[in-house]
């Protein structure tokens, strides 16, 4: 009978050896995966705080481009009105060709200046708007080369 309880009694301790060490190994593994989780949390929130940031930035951007839009269309018809009537007030027609060439002179360089300045300020916008997503890609190749190496 002894060596009938002396084996159980090794079974009962190698069973419960076993269910420790199992035990064990599935909370390490939880709280891997609970680490895991946290750390997409966390990525997931700085990514949609870039994006955020990035739709705001752009907005403005726009803003300030539709503004400047506005500004030249104004002061062009502004221009071309005043054109108009120093053309209709003019004397002689060597008088209105030379009125209409000033302002197609000077219309055409504010064009190409206003173009230039458009160009910029769209430059401008797109360069920022994307800024703060640029981290976002290596950030997440940071996280998943951290989950592999835990």
């Amino acid at each position: 009978m002894t060596k009938a309880k002396t084996s159980a009694e090794k079974a009962t301790a190698t069973a419960e050896m076993t269910f420790n060490t199992g035990a064990e190994a599935f909370k390490a593994g939880l709280e891997k995966a609970i680490a895991g989780y946290d750390s997409i949390v966390g990525y997931s929130k700085e990514t949609a705080e870039a994006y955020a940031k990035s739709a705001a930035i752009a907005g403005k951007g726009i803003e300030t481009i539709n503004s400047e839009l506005y500004s030249y269309s104004k002061g062009a018809v502004e221009d071309s009105i005043a054109a108009g009537k120093a053309l209709l007030a003019s004397k002689s027609i060597h008088e209105a060709f030379e009125l209409q060439t000033g302002f197609a002179k000077t219309a055409f360089e504010t064009y190409a200046e206003e173009l230039t300045k458009f160009g910029e300020l769209m430059t401008a916008t797109a360069k920022n708007s994307i800024a703060p997503l640029q981290g976002r890609y290596q950030a997440w190749v940071e996280l998943v080369q951290s989950a592999r190496a835990v």
